[in-house]
């Protein structure tokens, strides 16, 4: 086994590797102009993002549809949980619209679990894409899609839109999920992926560190991966929302990110983005053009 730098979280104060960079700029203004105009709701400020000055400051957001309330209570995340009453049929075009108002050359776009919706707000996803694409033709989209809870026919409708990516991240390694994803399965994640990819996909996924996983468990989950069709993995370092989520377990160190990311390529990956500030939409312009 490799044995590579751990930080605990013994220590209070966060390593100096996990600074960010504070939101200013003209292009910053600009983009939270547009969102707030059209009462658009984004990852980057409901998910406590550390990117979100670097990617505003370069004019890109990642747009979050079928509101803002979750059905789900993962123990990792920002996003408010409860019974979501916001559906709005209109979204799609605002979303688009706002793309294109922005300029944006690749587009991100993820959403909240809609468990309670039949479709599992597939529709919306579905149009959210096809009108993107017709405003923006040369714009290209990830979308990055929670769980369907094994309803395929949504996850068709989902997918088949044009997005050049499809994103589905599994977030930590199969033993942590009772405790960091207890509405969520390993398993029906790993099929997900796979049937992304049979679709004819570029997937992708996504793993938080500092959880308490293994080395070895990091190892079998790209196994896992590779063996369900996954192209591209990110991974970065797990920040505690709030005192009420999941504790952080493990500061990792830079080397030991850079350590993943040459194993998962060694293990089959065709992309890995790996470092303590990485999150799925990370550098996402440059995942669109990895080789299916």
């Amino acid at each position: 086994m490799i044995e590579l730098p751990v930080i605990t979280s013994e220590r209070k104060k966060r390593p100096d590797w996990l600074r960010v960079k504070l939101p200013v700029g003209p292009e910053y203004k600009k983009v939270r102009t547009i969102v707030d105009t059209n009462k658009l709701h984004t990852i980057c400020e409901s998910g406590n993002c550390p990117n979100m000055g670097e990617c505003w400051g370069e004019g890109t957001a990642t747009f979050m549809i079928l509101g803002n309330v979750c059905t789900r209570s993962c123990s990792f995340c920002a996003v408010a949980t409860g019974r979501p009453n916001e559906y709005d049929v209109d979204e799609p075009r605002r979303v688009a619209e706002a793309i294109k108002t922005m300029g944006v050359k690749h587009a991100v776009i993820t959403s909240v679990n809609r468990d309670e919706l039949k479709d599992r707000g597939a529709e919306i996803w579905h149009q959210t894409v096809v009108l993107t694409k017709e405003l923006s033709p040369s714009t290209t989209i990830e979308t990055l899609i929670p769980d369907t809870k094994s309803n395929w026919a949504a996850l068709e409708r989902m997918i088949s839109a044009g997005q050049e990516v499809v994103s589905h991240n599994v977030e930590t390694v199969a033993r942590l999920y009772r405790a960091v994803r207890p509405q969520a399965k390993y398993e029906r994640s790993l099929e997900q992926i796979r049937r992304t990819k049979d679709f004819g996909k570029r997937t992708k996924s996504g793993i938080m560190l500092g959880l308490g996983e293994t080395q070895d468990e990091m190892f079998q989950a790209m196994d896992d991966l590779v063996a369900h069709g996954l192209d591209i993995l990110t991974l970065g370092q797990y920040l505690q929302p709030t005192k009420m989520h999941h504790e952080v377990i493990e500061w990792i160190h830079p080397e030991t990110f850079a350590m993943y990311r040459e194993e998962g390529l060694k293990r089959g990956l065709k992309y890995v983005e790996s470092g303590p500030l990485v999150r799925s939409s990370y550098h996402s312009e440059r995942h669109v053009n990895v080789p299916i």
